[in-house]
């Protein structure tokens, strides 16, 4: 199963490991439509089917894929006064000899470059929504300031996902069977393999930790479920201090997902409204 965390929602998604891992969770829901009219009448075998059924649900294997950066893109369709912003507004950084500047929100935790095109780039939102909601609150502060705003071409750039195989990677194996592998050990840590369909570039480490950069979350676990199968053929056992220094990581991300659901519960709602 394969699950995509982002840090203000999770969502399961079809696991697509090419068949490698049985999916003992389907084949647990069949046996039970199979023998629902023999068990139905006996609570105890009801109840021990149920218990079956969670034991496999939680030992079966499980890809969590993080979304840690949307970078999204959007304009405002006037000329901004970068000066007069600065002057004027709130959690602003005036930087002149770029000719730009930037901007930044609490909730939810991003950061707008602004340059005086009226075109600006939000950074930091951990899923599209997220993205969409901090640009045209962005948008709404400019408004604020005085400035004729039209939200407009509003648009996802990139997205940054990172998640842990089940299993370490032989990398120097891996990169020599693909040709689409890069890897030189003395630049890099990692092998950099790059996918055309879906667009997407993927960082492969010995630990079984990926990096993936792609347009959209729903390229980011196709990379996924693509390399998948590809570095399953060249897995190897972690040692305990690798597996207990995983675990560890991953209860941080879990916890730091379910605090900004807390967090950004308000955020969610409706989007203000614009011509």
């Amino acid at each position: 199963m394969t699950t995509i965390l982002q840090k203000n929602a999770m969502k399961t998604l079809p696991n697509g490991n090419g068949g490698i891992h049985h999916d003992l969770e389907h084949q647990v829901q069949n046996i039970e439509v199979n023998n629902y009219n023999e068990v139905c009448g006996d609570t105890e075998v009801k109840e021990d089917l149920e218990m079956l059924t969670d034991s496999i649900q939680s030992e079966g294997p499980e890809i969590d894929i993080t979304i840690n950066n949307v970078v999204c893109s959007f304009s405002v369709r006037c000329h901004l006064n970068l000066r007069e912003i600065a002057l004027n507004g709130t959690n602003v950084e005036y930087r002149k000899e770029n000719g730009m500047l930037t901007m930044k929100l609490r909730r939810p935790y991003t950061t707008a470059s602004i340059w005086s095109s009226g075109k600006i780039t939000c950074t930091g939102a951990t899923s599209e929504g997220q993205a969409r909601i901090a640009a045209r609150r962005f948008a709404r502060c400019l408004q604020k300031l005085g400035f004729k705003t039209k939200f407009n071409n509003y648009r996802v750039v990139n997205v940054l996902g990172t998640c842990s195989m089940p299993f370490a990677i032989k990398i120097n194996s891996f990169s020599e069977r693909h040709k689409e592998a890069d890897y030189e050990p003395e630049l890099h840590p990692g092998v950099t393999y790059k996918i055309k369909n879906p667009k997407a570039t993927l960082k492969i480490f010995s630990t079984g930790s990926v990096t993936v950069t792609a347009p959209s979350v729903a390229d980011v676990q196709a990379a996924i479920e693509f390399i998948f199968p590809l570095v399953y053929e060249f897995r190897k056992d972690r040692t305990a201090e690798e597996q207990s220094a995983l675990d560890l990581k991953r209860s941080k991300q879990l916890e730091l997902a379910e605090s900004m659901v807390i967090k950004n519960a308000d955020d969610s709602g409706g989007e203000d409204s614009w011509e």
